[in-house]
Protein backbone atom coordinates (compact mmCIF):
# COMPACT_ATOMS: atom_id res chain seq x y z
CA UNK A 1 0.00 0.00 0.00
CA UNK A 2 2.81 1.88 1.11
CA UNK A 3 4.37 1.91 -2.91
CA UNK A 4 0.90 2.95 -4.54
CA UNK A 5 0.33 6.21 -2.24
CA UNK A 6 4.08 6.78 -2.77
CA UNK A 7 3.67 6.15 -7.15
CA UNK A 8 0.66 8.20 -6.97
CA UNK A 9 1.62 11.26 -5.17
CA UNK A 10 5.08 11.17 -7.16
CA UNK A 11 3.32 11.53 -10.37
CA UNK A 12 0.37 14.16 -9.37
CA UNK A 13 0.77 17.45 -10.70
CA UNK A 14 0.16 18.58 -6.79
CA UNK A 15 -0.18 16.33 -3.74
CA UNK A 16 -3.06 19.27 -2.89
CA UNK A 17 -4.81 18.42 -6.06
CA UNK A 18 -5.35 14.97 -3.85
CA UNK A 19 -6.18 15.75 -1.10
CA UNK A 20 -8.62 18.48 -1.90
CA UNK A 21 -10.72 15.97 -4.67
CA UNK A 22 -10.20 12.64 -2.56
CA UNK A 23 -12.56 13.84 -0.24
CA UNK A 24 -15.29 14.78 -2.68
CA UNK A 25 -15.77 12.10 -4.94
CA UNK A 26 -17.93 12.58 -7.86
CA UNK A 27 -20.66 9.39 -8.35
CA UNK A 28 -22.89 9.66 -11.26
CA UNK A 29 -24.25 6.32 -10.86
CA UNK A 30 -27.59 7.95 -9.81
CA UNK A 31 -27.17 10.11 -12.59
CA UNK A 32 -26.89 7.75 -15.77
CA UNK A 33 -30.51 7.21 -17.38
CA UNK A 34 -31.20 8.91 -20.13
CA UNK A 35 -32.87 12.41 -19.95
CA UNK A 36 -36.28 13.56 -20.43
CA UNK A 37 -36.71 16.57 -22.91
CA UNK A 38 -35.69 19.42 -21.84
CA UNK A 39 -38.41 22.28 -22.58
CA UNK A 40 -37.18 25.80 -22.19
CA UNK A 41 -38.90 29.26 -22.54
CA UNK A 42 -37.37 31.23 -25.06
CA UNK A 43 -34.50 33.38 -23.65
CA UNK A 44 -32.80 36.43 -25.42
CA UNK A 45 -31.14 35.98 -28.74
CA UNK A 46 -27.52 35.94 -28.66
CA UNK A 47 -27.43 38.44 -31.75
CA UNK A 48 -25.32 41.27 -31.94
CA UNK A 49 -26.14 44.70 -33.79
CA UNK A 50 -23.84 45.67 -36.78
CA UNK A 51 -22.92 41.84 -36.82
CA UNK A 52 -23.41 39.77 -39.31
CA UNK A 53 -25.45 36.28 -37.95
CA UNK A 54 -23.66 32.80 -38.99
CA UNK A 55 -25.95 29.90 -39.17
CA UNK A 56 -25.45 26.21 -39.63
CA UNK A 57 -27.55 25.14 -42.58
CA UNK A 58 -27.08 21.43 -42.15
CA UNK A 59 -23.93 19.11 -41.34
CA UNK A 60 -23.74 15.25 -42.39
CA UNK A 61 -21.12 13.07 -41.48
CA UNK A 62 -20.20 9.19 -43.00
CA UNK A 63 -20.16 7.19 -40.00
CA UNK A 64 -17.47 6.72 -37.60
CA UNK A 65 -15.95 3.69 -37.99
CA UNK A 66 -13.56 1.69 -35.58
CA UNK A 67 -9.68 1.94 -37.00
CA UNK A 68 -8.78 -1.45 -39.52
CA UNK A 69 -12.50 -2.25 -40.55
CA UNK A 70 -14.61 -1.24 -43.53
CA UNK A 71 -12.54 1.73 -44.30
CA UNK A 72 -8.76 0.43 -43.63
CA UNK A 73 -7.95 0.19 -47.91
CA UNK A 74 -9.16 3.61 -48.64
CA UNK A 75 -6.99 7.26 -48.02
CA UNK A 76 -8.06 9.93 -46.02
CA UNK A 77 -9.15 12.40 -49.29
CA UNK A 78 -11.47 9.20 -49.83
CA UNK A 79 -13.52 9.73 -46.63
CA UNK A 80 -13.09 13.36 -46.81
CA UNK A 81 -14.97 13.39 -50.66
CA UNK A 82 -17.98 11.28 -49.69
CA UNK A 83 -18.55 13.58 -46.67
CA UNK A 84 -18.65 16.76 -48.71
CA UNK A 85 -20.40 14.43 -52.09
CA UNK A 86 -23.21 13.17 -49.20
CA UNK A 87 -22.98 17.48 -47.52
CA UNK A 88 -23.98 18.22 -51.52
CA UNK A 89 -26.65 15.96 -52.18
CA UNK A 90 -28.46 16.30 -48.58
CA UNK A 91 -28.17 20.15 -49.17
CA UNK A 92 -28.78 20.75 -52.48
CA UNK A 93 -26.02 23.76 -52.51
CA UNK A 94 -25.34 24.81 -56.03
CA UNK A 95 -21.16 24.02 -56.11
CA UNK A 96 -20.11 27.33 -57.74
CA UNK A 97 -21.68 29.25 -54.21
CA UNK A 98 -19.47 27.55 -51.75
CA UNK A 99 -16.83 30.47 -51.47
CA UNK A 100 -14.44 28.55 -49.89
CA UNK A 101 -13.46 25.11 -47.81
CA UNK A 102 -11.44 24.53 -44.81
CA UNK A 103 -10.87 20.89 -43.21
CA UNK A 104 -9.13 19.97 -40.36
CA UNK A 105 -7.00 16.52 -39.96
CA UNK A 106 -4.18 15.58 -37.62
CA UNK A 107 -2.10 13.04 -39.22
CA UNK A 108 -1.65 13.83 -42.42
CA UNK A 109 -1.11 11.44 -45.39
CA UNK A 110 1.94 12.99 -47.15
CA UNK A 111 0.55 12.15 -50.82
CA UNK A 112 -2.34 14.92 -50.06
CA UNK A 113 -1.26 17.37 -47.68
CA UNK A 114 -4.15 19.48 -48.34
CA UNK A 115 -6.65 17.01 -47.76
CA UNK A 116 -9.73 19.80 -48.37
CA UNK A 117 -8.50 20.58 -51.65
CA UNK A 118 -7.85 17.21 -53.18
CA UNK A 119 -11.12 16.19 -51.44
CA UNK A 120 -13.02 19.46 -52.90
CA UNK A 121 -11.85 18.41 -56.16
CA UNK A 122 -12.78 14.74 -55.91
CA UNK A 123 -16.50 15.79 -54.93
CA UNK A 124 -16.65 17.45 -57.86
CA UNK A 125 -16.42 21.09 -56.51
CA UNK A 126 -15.20 23.88 -58.87
CA UNK A 127 -11.43 24.11 -59.49
CA UNK A 128 -12.05 27.89 -58.91
CA UNK A 129 -12.99 27.22 -55.27
CA UNK A 130 -9.85 27.73 -52.48
CA UNK A 131 -9.63 25.24 -50.29
CA UNK A 132 -7.06 24.28 -47.32
CA UNK A 133 -6.18 22.48 -44.16
CA UNK A 134 -5.80 23.10 -40.85
CA UNK A 135 -4.58 21.17 -37.53
CA UNK A 136 -5.10 21.74 -34.28
CA UNK A 137 -4.90 17.97 -32.64
CA UNK A 138 -8.71 16.87 -31.61
CA UNK A 139 -10.47 20.41 -32.26
CA UNK A 140 -8.80 20.57 -35.94
CA UNK A 141 -12.49 20.36 -37.16
CA UNK A 142 -13.27 23.64 -34.82
CA UNK A 143 -10.69 25.52 -36.02
CA UNK A 144 -12.13 24.61 -39.85
CA UNK A 145 -15.70 25.70 -38.83
CA UNK A 146 -14.73 28.56 -36.48
CA UNK A 147 -11.85 30.10 -39.59
CA UNK A 148 -15.12 29.93 -41.62
CA UNK A 149 -17.41 31.66 -38.74
CA UNK A 150 -14.16 34.53 -39.41
CA UNK A 151 -14.52 34.36 -43.19
CA UNK A 152 -18.38 35.21 -43.19
CA UNK A 153 -17.91 37.63 -40.74
CA UNK A 154 -15.19 39.63 -41.83
CA UNK A 155 -17.40 39.63 -45.08
CA UNK A 156 -14.91 37.75 -47.11
CA UNK A 157 -17.50 35.07 -47.73
CA UNK A 158 -20.91 34.45 -47.59
CA UNK A 159 -21.39 30.58 -47.92
CA UNK A 160 -18.42 28.09 -46.25
CA UNK A 161 -17.85 24.43 -46.22
CA UNK A 162 -15.72 23.64 -43.17
CA UNK A 163 -15.20 19.74 -42.25
CA UNK A 164 -12.48 17.27 -41.08
CA UNK A 165 -11.17 13.93 -41.40
CA UNK A 166 -9.23 11.03 -40.00
CA UNK A 167 -7.78 7.93 -41.00
CA UNK A 168 -6.47 5.91 -38.45
CA UNK A 169 -6.13 2.95 -40.39
CA UNK A 170 -3.22 3.74 -42.48
CA UNK A 171 -0.81 6.18 -40.72
CA UNK A 172 2.23 7.58 -42.14
CA UNK A 173 5.13 4.89 -40.76
CA UNK A 174 8.60 6.55 -41.52
CA UNK A 175 11.91 5.00 -42.13
CA UNK A 176 15.00 6.31 -39.25
CA UNK A 177 16.24 9.07 -39.73
CA UNK A 178 19.62 7.59 -40.51
CA UNK A 179 17.89 5.21 -43.45
CA UNK A 180 16.32 8.71 -44.80
CA UNK A 181 19.33 10.39 -44.72
CA UNK A 182 21.32 7.70 -46.90
CA UNK A 183 18.54 7.63 -48.91
CA UNK A 184 18.43 11.13 -49.70
CA UNK A 185 22.35 11.23 -49.91
CA UNK A 186 22.23 8.46 -52.80
CA UNK A 187 19.44 10.42 -54.36
CA UNK A 188 22.49 13.33 -54.73
CA UNK A 189 25.51 11.10 -55.03
CA UNK A 190 26.51 11.40 -59.05
CA UNK A 191 29.58 8.59 -59.23
CA UNK A 192 29.38 4.97 -58.44
CA UNK A 193 32.37 5.44 -56.02
CA UNK A 194 29.98 8.11 -54.01
CA UNK A 195 27.16 5.32 -53.69
CA UNK A 196 29.18 2.40 -52.79
CA UNK A 197 30.40 4.45 -50.12
CA UNK A 198 27.58 5.37 -48.95
CA UNK A 199 25.87 2.06 -48.75
CA UNK A 200 28.95 0.96 -46.68
CA UNK A 201 27.85 2.44 -44.30
CA UNK A 202 24.59 1.22 -43.97
CA UNK A 203 23.52 -0.90 -40.71
CA UNK A 204 20.88 -3.28 -40.00
CA UNK A 205 19.22 -0.60 -37.00
CA UNK A 206 18.81 1.62 -40.14
CA UNK A 207 15.69 0.05 -41.28
CA UNK A 208 13.82 0.19 -37.74
CA UNK A 209 10.82 2.14 -38.54
CA UNK A 210 9.41 5.41 -36.46
CA UNK A 211 5.96 4.82 -35.81
CA UNK A 212 2.90 7.28 -34.60
CA UNK A 213 2.32 7.63 -31.13
CA UNK A 214 -0.18 9.97 -29.32
CA UNK A 215 1.74 11.63 -27.23
CA UNK A 216 2.94 14.82 -26.83
CA UNK A 217 6.00 16.29 -28.30
CA UNK A 218 6.89 18.57 -25.32
CA UNK A 219 6.28 16.19 -22.69
CA UNK A 220 6.98 12.97 -24.16
CA UNK A 221 4.03 11.28 -22.54
CA UNK A 222 0.87 9.79 -24.01
CA UNK A 223 -2.22 11.18 -23.61
CA UNK A 224 -3.84 8.33 -22.06
CA UNK A 225 -0.47 8.00 -19.27
CA UNK A 226 -1.71 11.78 -19.10
CA UNK A 227 -5.25 11.14 -18.21
CA UNK A 228 -4.78 8.27 -15.66
CA UNK A 229 -2.57 10.75 -13.62
CA UNK A 230 -5.62 13.05 -14.54
CA UNK A 231 -7.99 11.17 -13.18
CA UNK A 232 -5.66 10.16 -9.79
CA UNK A 233 -5.31 13.55 -8.93
CA UNK A 234 -8.97 14.19 -9.29
CA UNK A 235 -9.76 11.59 -7.16
CA UNK A 236 -12.38 9.86 -9.94
CA UNK A 237 -11.97 5.68 -9.20
CA UNK A 238 -12.19 3.39 -11.90
CA UNK A 239 -16.23 2.29 -11.02
CA UNK A 240 -16.66 6.00 -11.78
CA UNK A 241 -15.06 5.95 -14.89
CA UNK A 242 -16.55 2.70 -16.25
CA UNK A 243 -19.69 3.44 -15.19
CA UNK A 244 -19.81 6.61 -17.32
CA UNK A 245 -18.31 4.97 -20.17
CA UNK A 246 -21.07 2.58 -20.24
CA UNK A 247 -23.61 5.61 -20.14
CA UNK A 248 -22.08 7.16 -22.98
CA UNK A 249 -22.66 3.37 -25.06
CA UNK A 250 -25.91 2.74 -23.74
CA UNK A 251 -27.02 6.47 -24.70
CA UNK A 252 -25.55 6.24 -27.94
CA UNK A 253 -27.11 2.79 -28.55
CA UNK A 254 -30.49 4.28 -27.33
CA UNK A 255 -30.13 7.15 -29.87
CA UNK A 256 -29.23 5.20 -32.75
CA UNK A 257 -31.74 3.07 -32.79
CA UNK A 258 -34.38 5.25 -32.62
CA UNK A 259 -32.53 7.31 -35.29
CA UNK A 260 -31.72 10.35 -33.88
CA UNK A 261 -28.45 10.43 -35.19
CA UNK A 262 -29.93 12.10 -37.97
CA UNK A 263 -26.18 13.65 -40.06
CA UNK A 264 -25.17 10.02 -40.57
CA UNK A 265 -24.86 9.60 -43.83
CA UNK A 266 -24.78 6.16 -45.76
CA UNK A 267 -21.30 5.70 -47.46
CA UNK A 268 -20.95 2.98 -50.56
CA UNK A 269 -17.35 2.07 -50.06
CA UNK A 270 -16.01 0.93 -53.51
CA UNK A 271 -15.52 -2.82 -53.51
CA UNK A 272 -17.31 -3.32 -50.34
CA UNK A 273 -20.94 -3.13 -48.43
CA UNK A 274 -22.51 0.28 -48.17
CA UNK A 275 -21.70 1.23 -44.52
CA UNK A 276 -24.90 2.66 -42.50
CA UNK A 277 -23.84 3.07 -38.88
CA UNK A 278 -21.38 3.70 -36.41
CA UNK A 279 -19.66 0.59 -35.38
CA UNK A 280 -18.40 1.44 -32.04
CA UNK A 281 -21.43 1.69 -29.85
CA UNK A 282 -21.09 -1.12 -27.66
CA UNK A 283 -22.80 -1.47 -24.67
CA UNK A 284 -21.38 -3.78 -22.32
CA UNK A 285 -21.45 -4.73 -18.55
CA UNK A 286 -19.64 -3.18 -15.07
CA UNK A 287 -18.46 -6.71 -14.63
CA UNK A 288 -17.01 -7.30 -18.14
CA UNK A 289 -15.63 -3.73 -18.24
CA UNK A 290 -13.71 -4.24 -14.49
CA UNK A 291 -12.16 -7.43 -16.04
CA UNK A 292 -9.80 -4.74 -18.34
CA UNK A 293 -6.42 -4.18 -17.23
CA UNK A 294 -5.54 -0.55 -16.72
CA UNK A 295 -4.03 0.27 -20.35
CA UNK A 296 -1.41 2.97 -19.54
CA UNK A 297 -0.24 3.13 -15.90
CA UNK A 298 0.69 -0.35 -14.83
CA UNK A 299 -0.57 -1.78 -12.50
CA UNK A 300 -2.46 0.92 -10.39
CA UNK A 301 -4.06 2.49 -13.37
CA UNK A 302 -7.39 3.26 -13.96
CA UNK A 303 -7.67 4.28 -17.65
CA UNK A 304 -8.79 1.01 -19.56
CA UNK A 305 -9.93 0.74 -23.21
CA UNK A 306 -13.17 0.38 -21.92
CA UNK A 307 -13.10 3.74 -20.77
CA UNK A 308 -11.21 5.46 -22.93
CA UNK A 309 -11.68 6.58 -26.58
CA UNK A 310 -10.72 4.39 -29.87
CA UNK A 311 -8.74 5.27 -32.72
CA UNK A 312 -11.52 5.89 -35.54
CA UNK A 313 -11.68 6.48 -39.35
CA UNK A 314 -14.20 8.96 -40.38
CA UNK A 315 -15.11 12.23 -41.79
CA UNK A 316 -17.56 14.70 -41.19
CA UNK A 317 -19.06 18.57 -43.01
CA UNK A 318 -20.98 21.24 -42.57
CA UNK A 319 -22.67 23.83 -44.81
CA UNK A 320 -22.30 27.49 -43.03
CA UNK A 321 -23.62 30.42 -44.51
CA UNK A 322 -24.45 34.64 -43.48
CA UNK A 323 -27.62 34.00 -42.67
CA UNK A 324 -28.92 36.62 -44.93
CA UNK A 325 -27.65 34.48 -47.84
CA UNK A 326 -28.94 31.34 -46.53
CA UNK A 327 -32.50 32.65 -46.62
CA UNK A 328 -32.12 34.59 -49.99
CA UNK A 329 -31.70 30.59 -51.07
CA UNK A 330 -34.35 29.68 -49.32
CA UNK A 331 -33.03 27.58 -46.99
CA UNK A 332 -34.18 26.88 -42.99
CA UNK A 333 -30.76 27.07 -40.61
CA UNK A 334 -30.29 24.97 -37.67
CA UNK A 335 -28.43 26.90 -35.76
CA UNK A 336 -26.46 30.23 -35.55
CA UNK A 337 -22.78 29.59 -34.38
CA UNK A 338 -22.27 32.34 -31.66
CA UNK A 339 -19.54 32.99 -29.53
CA UNK A 340 -16.43 31.09 -29.51
CA UNK A 341 -13.30 31.05 -27.18
CA UNK A 342 -9.76 29.03 -27.82
CA UNK A 343 -7.65 28.18 -24.79
CA UNK A 344 -4.72 26.73 -23.59
CA UNK A 345 -2.82 25.56 -20.63
CA UNK A 346 0.70 23.58 -19.04
CA UNK A 347 0.07 19.83 -21.45
CA UNK A 348 1.97 18.64 -19.00
CA UNK A 349 -0.68 18.42 -15.78
CA UNK A 350 -3.46 20.08 -17.21
CA UNK A 351 -3.39 18.62 -20.77
CA UNK A 352 -6.79 17.42 -21.25
CA UNK A 353 -8.64 20.27 -18.99
CA UNK A 354 -9.45 22.65 -22.02
CA UNK A 355 -13.50 22.02 -21.04
CA UNK A 356 -12.52 23.63 -17.58
CA UNK A 357 -11.04 26.72 -18.78
CA UNK A 358 -13.06 27.24 -22.00
CA UNK A 359 -16.85 27.04 -20.39
CA UNK A 360 -16.51 30.03 -18.07
CA UNK A 361 -14.98 32.12 -20.36
CA UNK A 362 -16.97 31.50 -23.60
CA UNK A 363 -20.41 31.97 -21.24
CA UNK A 364 -19.13 35.37 -19.59
CA UNK A 365 -18.35 36.04 -23.53
CA UNK A 366 -22.10 35.16 -24.89
CA UNK A 367 -23.88 36.89 -21.07
CA UNK A 368 -24.76 33.78 -20.13
CA UNK A 369 -24.85 31.37 -17.35
CA UNK A 370 -24.61 27.27 -16.89
CA UNK A 371 -28.11 27.38 -15.91
CA UNK A 372 -28.59 29.08 -19.92
CA UNK A 373 -27.59 26.41 -21.55
CA UNK A 374 -29.92 23.51 -22.72
CA UNK A 375 -27.53 20.73 -24.47
CA UNK A 376 -23.66 19.89 -23.80
CA UNK A 377 -21.89 18.49 -25.66
CA UNK A 378 -18.35 17.79 -24.52
CA UNK A 379 -15.43 15.79 -26.37
CA UNK A 380 -15.21 12.46 -24.46
CA UNK A 381 -11.66 11.51 -24.87
CA UNK A 382 -11.56 9.42 -21.95
CA UNK A 383 -13.89 8.69 -19.01
CA UNK A 384 -11.71 10.20 -16.03
CA UNK A 385 -11.19 13.41 -18.55
CA UNK A 386 -14.62 14.16 -18.49
CA UNK A 387 -15.16 13.25 -14.64
CA UNK A 388 -12.07 15.45 -13.79
CA UNK A 389 -13.04 18.10 -15.93
CA UNK A 390 -16.83 18.09 -13.79
CA UNK A 391 -14.69 18.00 -10.23
CA UNK A 392 -12.28 20.93 -11.59
CA UNK A 393 -15.07 22.83 -12.95
CA UNK A 394 -17.82 22.53 -9.42
CA UNK A 395 -14.50 23.88 -7.58
CA UNK A 396 -13.92 27.25 -6.10
CA UNK A 397 -10.71 25.91 -4.60
CA UNK A 398 -9.47 25.08 -8.27
CA UNK A 399 -10.66 28.21 -9.97
CA UNK A 400 -9.13 30.59 -7.45
CA UNK A 401 -5.50 29.06 -7.42
CA UNK A 402 -5.09 27.57 -10.78
CA UNK A 403 -7.71 29.75 -12.91
CA UNK A 404 -7.69 33.14 -11.39
CA UNK A 405 -11.19 33.25 -10.84
CA UNK A 406 -12.86 33.83 -7.72
CA UNK A 407 -15.60 31.54 -7.73
CA UNK A 408 -17.02 28.04 -9.61
CA UNK A 409 -18.49 28.17 -12.69
CA UNK A 410 -20.00 24.90 -12.03
CA UNK A 411 -20.80 21.32 -13.10
CA UNK A 412 -23.14 20.65 -16.34
CA UNK A 413 -25.42 18.59 -15.30
CA UNK A 414 -26.03 14.91 -16.65
CA UNK A 415 -29.50 14.98 -17.63
CA UNK A 416 -28.10 17.47 -20.35
CA UNK A 417 -24.60 16.37 -21.52
CA UNK A 418 -24.01 13.70 -24.03
CA UNK A 419 -27.75 12.15 -24.10
CA UNK A 420 -27.02 11.01 -27.87
CA UNK A 421 -23.78 9.74 -26.85
CA UNK A 422 -20.43 10.99 -27.19
CA UNK A 423 -16.74 10.23 -28.30
CA UNK A 424 -16.52 7.56 -26.07
CA UNK A 425 -18.76 5.18 -27.97
CA UNK A 426 -19.59 7.23 -31.13
CA UNK A 427 -16.15 7.30 -31.74
CA UNK A 428 -13.47 10.16 -32.30
CA UNK A 429 -11.74 10.51 -35.45
CA UNK A 430 -9.29 13.42 -34.37
CA UNK A 431 -9.83 15.78 -37.05
CA UNK A 432 -13.82 15.14 -37.78
CA UNK A 433 -15.15 15.00 -34.04
CA UNK A 434 -15.61 18.83 -33.72
CA UNK A 435 -18.39 19.10 -36.44
CA UNK A 436 -20.40 16.18 -35.06
CA UNK A 437 -20.39 17.88 -31.77
CA UNK A 438 -21.88 20.77 -33.14
CA UNK A 439 -24.37 19.14 -34.92
CA UNK A 440 -25.27 16.84 -32.19
CA UNK A 441 -25.96 20.09 -30.11
CA UNK A 442 -28.09 21.77 -32.66
CA UNK A 443 -30.13 18.74 -33.28
CA UNK A 444 -30.91 18.15 -29.79
CA UNK A 445 -32.01 21.95 -29.20
CA UNK A 446 -34.34 21.42 -32.51
CA UNK A 447 -35.36 17.74 -30.73
CA UNK A 448 -35.79 18.27 -27.36
CA UNK A 449 -36.91 22.56 -27.45
CA UNK A 450 -34.08 24.03 -25.98
CA UNK A 451 -32.55 27.37 -27.44
CA UNK A 452 -28.56 27.63 -26.39
CA UNK A 453 -26.05 24.30 -26.33
CA UNK A 454 -22.67 25.05 -25.48
CA UNK A 455 -19.94 22.79 -27.24
CA UNK A 456 -16.74 22.03 -25.40
CA UNK A 457 -13.45 20.14 -26.46
CA UNK A 458 -9.76 19.27 -24.83
CA UNK A 459 -6.66 18.66 -27.23
CA UNK A 460 -3.25 17.67 -27.48
CA UNK A 461 -0.59 20.71 -26.48
CA UNK A 462 -2.75 21.40 -23.44
CA UNK A 463 -5.38 23.35 -25.91
CA UNK A 464 -9.38 23.45 -25.84
CA UNK A 465 -12.08 25.15 -27.09
CA UNK A 466 -15.51 25.85 -26.40
CA UNK A 467 -19.00 27.51 -29.04
CA UNK A 468 -22.33 28.66 -27.88
CA UNK A 469 -24.48 27.24 -30.41
CA UNK A 470 -28.37 28.99 -30.59
CA UNK A 471 -31.38 27.12 -31.98
CA UNK A 472 -32.62 28.50 -35.04
CA UNK A 473 -36.21 30.16 -34.37
CA UNK A 474 -38.85 27.43 -35.72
Amino acid sequence: MTSILTYTFKNLPSSTWALRFSLRPLSCSSQLRAAPAVQTSTKKTLAKPNVRNIVVVEGVRIPFLLSGTSYKDLMPHDLARAALSSLLIKTNVPKEVVDYIIFGTVIQEVKTSNVAREAALGAGFSDKTPAHTVTMACISANQAMTTGVGLIASGQSDVIVAGGVELMSDVPIRHSRKMRKMMLDLNKAKTLGQRLSLISKFRLNFLTPELPAVAEFSTSETMGHSADRLAASFAVSRLEQDEYALRSHRLAKKAQDEGLLSDVVPFKVPGKETVTKDNGIRPSSLEQMAKLKPAFVKPYGTVTAANSSFLTDGASAMLIMAEDKALAMGYKPKAYLRDFVYVSQDPKDQLLLGPTYATPKVLEKAGLTLKDIDAFEFHEAFSGQILANFKAMDSDWFAQNYMGRKAKVGSPPLEKFNNWGGSLSLGHPFGATGCRLVMAAANRLRKEGGQFGLVAACAAGGQGHAMIVETYPK
